[in-house]
């Protein structure tokens, strides 16, 4: 992971839980996230909806405060900042929300879009230097010629081009973090492709960190391979390492039923996979989260009176180079299959 100067990572999020209130109910979205992001980084979070993917996103970029615990921007608090340091980390952080329709206002041109941040934060000096500078961005997402776009309203634009527009709105500020919620989920699987192309593009060209958030274990392993991936279960990190070795030797039961519902090219292979069989096709409420792993009511390699009686820290188990929350791989004890392989396929 890269670091800043000071040697402190660019964000951090320690111990951080987040609850939301459902009538006089708390829900908790969010339980003992501890995850680090240095520059230049692509980290991806996986996992499926409603395990806390958006709101730990949210959380990073500033716009949800945490229940409890403490997010860093290169080593200080955010509660803590205030005046220029509170505009340089409202600058660095930004966010690609997951539908560019509803993110942007449809009463404002696409130059308009983009020039209201270059003029509230002087990143352009001038009515030519505004002009300029949107010029550079739209070349910059691929949106050319920018002349045929940038006075067009965005229900005139298509999926790709609104969410390319997005990306461009983050990048006026010229940002060190981008959280990419979903951001090629709602366009067609030609235009994913080269959207994920030009994010790498972008990273490698401006050094800017990249947190992709997405459902979709293919995509991630796409898109992190020289990153990271933290997989999310119910509110939790179960597995975070090197995308390689996460892919290629998953310790999780979790991120094991993942990857063996990843469909292959060859149909082939795809019809011999061998899929995981969970104990339980149901995900618990969040409302009412099982005592212990919260994995442990699925997983085919529960062991009674262990993962369902203590919650399992995220830490390195012996023959994995990745981090994971599973306490019969982190106490040595392996992973035994208590369900026959000969059971109907249950998908995670």
């Amino acid at each position: 992971m890269s670091q800043n100067p000071s040697g402190q990572p660019l964000i951090a999020l320690e111990g951080v839980y987040r609850t939301f209130r459902q009538g006089r109910e708390r829900v908790p979205v969010l339980q003992d996230i501890n995850l680090a992001v240095g520059e230049n980084e692509i980290v991806c979070l996986v996992g499926e909806s409603g395990c806390g993917k958006t709101t730990t996103g949210r959380i990073m970029v500033d716009l949800l405060e945490p229940s409890a615990g403490t997010v860093l921007y290169k080593g200080r608090p955010l509660a803590a900042l205030r005046g220029k340091d509170k505009v340089e980390q409202r600058r660095a952080l930004q966010i690609i929300h997951q539908d560019p329709f509803a993110s942007l206002n449809p009463s404002h041109t696409v130059g308009q879009i983009l020039s209201f941040p270059l003029k509230r934060h002087r990143m352009a000096q001038g009515r030519g230097g505004v002009r300029r500078r949107i010029w550079e961005l739209l070349t910059l997402v691929d949106l050319t010629p920018p002349g045929d776009l940038v006075n067009k309203y965005p229900h005139q634009l298509s999926g790709g081009q609104r969410q390319r527009v997005s990306i461009a709105r983050a990048l006026t500020v010229e940002p060190k973090l981008i959280v990419a919620d979903e951001a090629v989920s709602m366009v067609d699987v030609s235009i994913r492709v080269s959207l994920l192309k030009m994010l790498h593009g972008l990273r490698d060209q401006l050094g800017v960190a990249i947190v992709f958030i997405t459902h979709d274990l293919a995509l991630a392993k796409y898109f992190a391979w020289e990153g990271r991936i933290a997989v999310m279960y119910l509110g939790r990190i179960v597995e975070i390492g090197p995308t390689p070795d996460v892919i290629a030797n998953p310790a999780h039961p979790y991120t094991r039923a993942l990857i063996s519902a990843i469909p292959e090219a060859d149909p082939e292979v795809t019809r011999n996979k061998q899929r995981m069989i969970l104990r339980s096709e149901d995900i618990p409420r969040l409302t009412d989260i099982p005592p212990g792993c919260a994995f442990h009511p699925r997983c085919p390699f529960f062991v009674p009176g262990l993962c369902d009686a203590r919650v399992p820290p995220l830490e390195r188990a012996g023959g994995f180079a990745q981090s994971v929350a599973c306490l019969p791989l982190t106490e040595g004890l392996g992973l035994r299959e208590h369900v026959s392989v000969e059971e109907p396929v249950v998908g995670p």
